[in-house]
């Protein structure tokens, strides 16, 4: 773990049985535990298909978590000239 990426946002289905809550909670601790720059938001009521099929308001808030992460951490730099 001590070489994983700076930041991490986690977002996880409650009632995902593909890939079990508790994972996403232990990866969680343990980079906190590293100091690592990691968030984590669970959603209550879905399932694994939730971006596809989940309810209108967690899609929703799943991609206004992804957008706003994105623009906090990444840097886009200007296409060059020509590129765009």
């Amino acid at each position: 773990m001590p070489k994983t990426s700076p930041t991490l946002l986690i977002l996880h289905a409650e009632d995902d049985l593909r890939c079990v809550i508790e994972q996403a909670e232990q990866l969680f601790a343990t980079l906190k535990r590293l100091r690592k720059e990691v968030l984590f938001v669970r959603f209550p009521d879905e399932n694994h298909e939730m971006s596809r099929s989940g309810k209108p308001r967690h899609r929703l808030e799943r991609f206004r978590y992804i957008l706003d992460w994105f623009a906090k951490y990444l840097s886009l730099s200007p296409s060059p000239p020509g590129r765009g």
